[in-house]
């Protein structure tokens, strides 16, 4: 089963810049990797700031590829850390992270196992997301206590870098029941 929520686009144009990690469970646990995320981040920035002129407008103190590094560092890393920190534990399903380039628009996908109870507390965050202003839950989400599930860096990703997020969960084997997350961020540049 097939569930989308959100901004997902299934069928993405394809792109001649593509960057696509995997991070396997099996070598080490998931979770276990969370002290690399920022440097994975980092290096599908790096990679990609190359494709960008590097120096500044006239009218810009920053240059476009400094605001794009930058950019894609922060979504990566959440990516990631939402991903670590979400997968099931029980799960032999990979993680993967892939950002595609096409024209001024950058598309970040990135996949993970996820438990059932976790689909749920997702599919309500996703549900709040769609029926509430993102500025106003984001202050209401600032203020409440949470357990490390505020969804804040999406939050941030919409409020402060204008992006388009999109869900898609899918059954992907059902001895044992795995379902897969892939999270979709569209970023205009």
């Amino acid at each position: 089963m097939t569930q989308i929520f959100g901004d997902f686009i299934a069928e993405v144009p394809t792109s001649e810049e593509y960057l696509i990690i995997g991070f396997s469970p099996s070598s080490m646990p998931l979770k276990q990797r969370w002290r690399n995320n920022g440097l994975s981040a980092d290096f599908i920035a790096d990679y990609f700031t190359t494709f960008f002129p590097g120096d500044p407008a006239p009218d810009k103190p920053i240059s476009m590829k400094a605001e794009v590094k930058s950019a894609v560092s922060f979504i990566a890393n959440e990516l990631l850390e939402n991903a670590m920190k979400f997968s099931d534990e029980t799960s032999q399903y990979p993680v993967t992270i892939q950002l595609n380039l096409k024209s001024n628009n950058m598309v970040f996908w990135v996949t993970n196992s996820i438990s059932s109870q976790q689909v749920e507390k997702l599919q309500t965050f996703i549900e709040d997301l769609t029926l509430n202003d993102p500025n106003d839950l984001f202050i209401r989400r600032l203020e409440e206590p949470s357990e490390g599930e505020s969804g804040l860096g999406l939050l941030t990703m919409v409020n402060d870098y204008q992006a388009k997020l999109g869900w898609k969960f899918e059954t992907v084997q059902t001895d044992p029941l795995t379902i897969a997350v892939t999270t979709m961020v569209q970023l205009k540049i």
